[in-house]
């Protein structure tokens, strides 16, 4: 199946946004992350796992570092290629693989699916989020586990803001969010300047939101036979308190 290039399949904005969204602080909190993640669903080293949307690979090359047999996956060649320039220096074995998540797709694979930091959404048409959903559903193994660790839309409703910058060295990426519907989505506005270069870009985006429930009943309907709600990866209630929504369900 075709599909028209929306926003991001921009490789530039990607390139050029990576020094804010893979931060030394980002980076710095993949090991604890990973930790995390063990305990909270019981990891095995003799489990394979596909982190999906795996970016520069900071989850992916942690779980190798551990002995994990690890598919990365990401849509974006610069982040793949920055992800196996770091494997190769430090000799980790991944599986590094260039496709859509929409598309990807490896019936019976996988023992665990991560997809962290919120990189599910993000595709204009809602039955996009269901074929993710499915094709993740095939690639696991009976009994296997999906990990979603991302902004709920609780969360998103507390701690709404309608404007945000960051900036690292020369580079400058100023926010802008207004909700959309009954908090059904978030339009986003990314401006992104490197004065020193010359650069701007104005990037306009929409991400949908799930509550906890939403998200369970999707992943339900689509064939997993269980899944919970958890506030962080470290495994806290999904209440007033909770600083992310993660959610794991059971093939």
């Amino acid at each position: 199946m075709q599909y028209e290039k929306p926003w991001y399949d921009n490789d530039d904005v990607w390139a050029k946004v990576e020094p804010v969204l893979f931060n030394t602080v980002s980076i710095g909190n993949a090991a604890r992350q990973i930790d995390n993640i063990i305990q909270l669903i019981d990891l095995k080293t003799e489990m394979r796992i596909l982190d999906l949307c795996s970016g520069v690979g900071r989850h992916s090359l942690e779980l190798a570092r551990r002995g994990y047999r690890v598919t990365a996956v990401d849509r974006t060649i610069h982040y793949l290629d920055r992800a196996k320039a770091m494997a190769s220096a430090e000799k980790l074995d991944v599986e590094f693989i260039q496709e859509d998540m929409r598309t990807f797709r490896r019936p019976h694979t996988y023992d665990v699916i991560l997809n962290i930091s919120t990189s599910f959404g993000y595709f204009e048409n809602p039955e996009n989020d269901v074929t993710v959903i499915r094709n993740i559903y095939e690639s696991l193994k009976d009994g296997g586990i999906l990990l979603f660790e991302m902004n709920g839309k609780e969360i998103n409703a507390r701690n709404f803001s309608e404007r945000d910058w960051d900036m690292i060295d020369d580079l400058i990426v100023a926010e802008e969010r207004k909700v959309i519907g009954d908090w059904e989505s978030i339009d986003l506005r990314w401006v992104i300047m490197d004065p020193k270069e010359g650069y701007v870009n104005d990037v306009k985006m929409n991400v949908r939101l799930y509550s906890a429930g939403e998200l369970k009943r999707l992943l339900l309907d689509n064939g997993f036979r269980e899944a919970k709600a958890y506030g962080s990866l470290e495994g806290i209630p999904y209440d007033h308190q909770a600083r992310r929504m993660v959610v794991v369900a059971r093939k």
